[in-house]
């Protein structure tokens, strides 16, 4: 069994979706079934349950599931100790300027029990850069959320976060159950300043343009609700002062939790990261 084939298992075993483990390990579909048809022939005996409702493991594909994570840890930390003795001991992180998300902290318990020789640097960013310095060469990786241009990067969703629209107590529309982009017309909102990625801002202002104070950091967006009543919107579950509240927005497309890092780098301690990270935001 080849290192690539069991990568190839782990994702489609994961995801319980041809579609969607193809779209993780960026290749197309057909060649990601073959090898997994290829996979079970080697080993004598189906992995995998397949029917129009989807795709389930076998008793075999289960046990092959825990014993290639364990093999494919085994191999990340090969690499990184390789690494770690060639003088490529440390890692630097990008983050956005938002350290609420309970999932980093669990990626980086898990990170130190694999690597415990690995210096990680974090370098936080406010909102103007989801890529979190990676085009610039500041970071090694980024852990943050889409959507943002993917030109030159690739990236990894690890969990998708309903949204809400963020308003002051005492606004009418904060005792709503949930609300609508259009119970939000008119409003005024938070924006980036000139020059931020499109996607990005277009996300963040539900698709249409706005008008309302520029921000550059979560605060600064806090305080513009705060004081001004303007609409800010955040992911479900962030911690926020009391005299705010967030109203879940029902037609506002969830925000993805992402780790990205620049396409052809062959550091291994990013491959390793990613994994790591895949692993600890899936439990």
């Amino acid at each position: 069994m080849e290192l690539r084939t069991l990568r190839y298992f782990v994702a489609v075993a994961e995801e319980l979706h041809f579609g969607r483990a193809a779209a993780r390990l960026h290749m197309s579909q057909p060649p990601l079934s073959r090898a997994i048809k290829q996979l079970e022939t080697d080993l004598g005996t189906p992995l995998l349950h397949r029917s129009a409702a989807g795709v389930t493991l076998t008793p075999a594909g289960a046990t092959l599931l825990d014993e290639a994570r364990t093999l494919l840890g085994r191999v990340d930390q090969v690499r990184v100790r390789v690494a770690a003795a060639g003088g490529a001991a440390t890692l630097t992180v990008g983050m956005l300027g938002d350290s609420t998300d309970r999932g980093a902290t669990k990626l980086a318990a898990a990170y130190r029990r694999h690597h415990p020789g690995i210096e990680v640097r974090i370098r936080e960013t406010d909102l103007t850069d989801p890529a979190c310095g990676l085009r610039a060469g500041l970071v090694d990786i980024a852990l943050t959320r889409a959507p943002f241009d993917e030109t030159g990067l690739t990236v990894h969703e690890l969990r998708a976060d309903p949204v809400g629209a963020v308003l002051r107590a005492d606004d009418p529309l904060a005792r709503r159950d949930r609300l609508e982009l259009a119970d939000l017309a008119g409003r005024r909102w938070f924006r980036f300043p000139e020059g931020t990625d499109p996607l990005w801002q277009s996300y963040w202002n539900g698709g249409e343009p706005r008008e309302g104070p520029v921000v550059r950091g979560v605060q600064e967006c806090v305080q513009a609700v705060l004081w001004n009543g303007t609409v800010g919107m955040t992911p479900l579950g962030h911690d926020l002062p009391e005299e705010l509240t967030v109203v879940p927005l029902a037609d506002m497309a969830p925000s993805r939790v992402v780790v990205a890092a620049n396409e052809g780098d062959a550091n291994p301690l990013i491959g390793s990261f990613v994994r790591i990270a895949t692993a600890a935001y899936r439990h």
